[in-house]
């Protein structure tokens, strides 16, 4: 049975990081295991207009627009999103859990001044071949919420486990590289700005003695500011839809090549052509 449960606020991302973090080692990850169906919903949000410039800036968005960047409601949304992953209901391990991908529908411009409703829920897990796959959906409606959704995303995340070897590898779609558009420096400290700006201060991103803490040899950059910039420079329709794949993490301080084509194709790549993100991105018709 779905419930809905109306927040008077914001969850703190910190504490609920702590305590995912705690719970994690309890945590027995399975694909048909039980999850929560509560429906989060926090009304009357608005934006904190100094946070959104901070966001612009580390993402290279204009600032100073009266409309929101495209992957803005994402930072919105992800207290909610966070609460139902670290809570005890929630079967999959949050120490470790790896966000995969992400698609994104935009039905109309969303300004900055605005206020809007934000609902998250857990819609399902999925066996992966590497594990078990959660999908979080964030919706958000303008004003007090009784107009329609105006913009949605689904996030998948990746709890690792053996998995006995039942999922056969998805087959590789081989394409050629896409041409390289510019060569991005990316300082040591993208991490700590980005999270200050987002409020996710997960400690793979901010130092590399955190880092290491974690099995990485340096801070790695937040998945969702990688796609951030990709699209700050590839630019988004008033109504668009986007997918994203993470593939691999990337380092910093570093050195990424950004590529893309006039199909709406884009991509992150890093030394030797590794490829770190993968997405799309085109007007939505209907």
């Amino acid at each position: 049975m779905v419930t809905s449960v109306v927040l008077p606020q914001a969850p703190a991302l910190t504490p609920l990081l702590a305590r995912g973090t705690l719970l994690s080692p309890f945590k027995r990850p399975r694909p048909d295991a039980g999850f929560p169906r509560t429906r989060l919903v926090l009304p009357g949000v608005r934006v904190d207009l100094a946070r959104l410039a901070a966001y612009e800036r580390v993402c290279g968005f204009a600032t100073g627009d009266d409309a929101l960047p495209l992957t803005y409601p994402h930072v919105l949304g992800f207290p909610l999103a966070m609460r139902l992953m670290s809570g005890r209901d929630f079967p999959l391990p949050l120490l470790g859990l790896v966000h995969t991908s992400i698609g994104i529908t935009r039905r109309t411009t969303m300004t900055a001044t605005g206020e809007y409703e934000l609902t998250a829920y857990v819609e399902q897990l999925a066996p992966h071949r590497r594990g078990t796959e959660a999908t979080v959906v964030t919706e958000v409606r303008a004003g007090d919420g009784d107009g329609g959704v105006v913009w949605e995303s689904r996030s998948t995340y990746l709890a690792r486990h053996r998995t006995g070897g039942r999922i056969a590898d998805k087959p590789v779609e081989r394409r050629e590289p896409l041409p390289a558009v510019a060569e991005w420096r990316l300082a040591g400290d993208v991490g700590r700005r980005y999270g200050a700006a987002s409020g996710d201060r997960n400690p793979i991103h901010l130092h590399p003695v955190t880092a290491r803490l974690f099995g990485f040899p340096r801070a790695i950059a937040h998945g969702m500011w990688t796609v951030a910039r990709c699209l700050a420079a590839h630019g988004t329709p008033q109504a668009a839809r986007v997918r994203a794949e993470f593939r691999a993490p990337v380092l910093l301080p570093g050195t990424v090549t950004y590529a893309a084509d006039d199909g709406g194709r884009f991509e992150l790549r890093g030394a030797k052509e590794r490829v770190h993100v993968t997405g799309e991105v085109y007007p939505l018709t209907s």
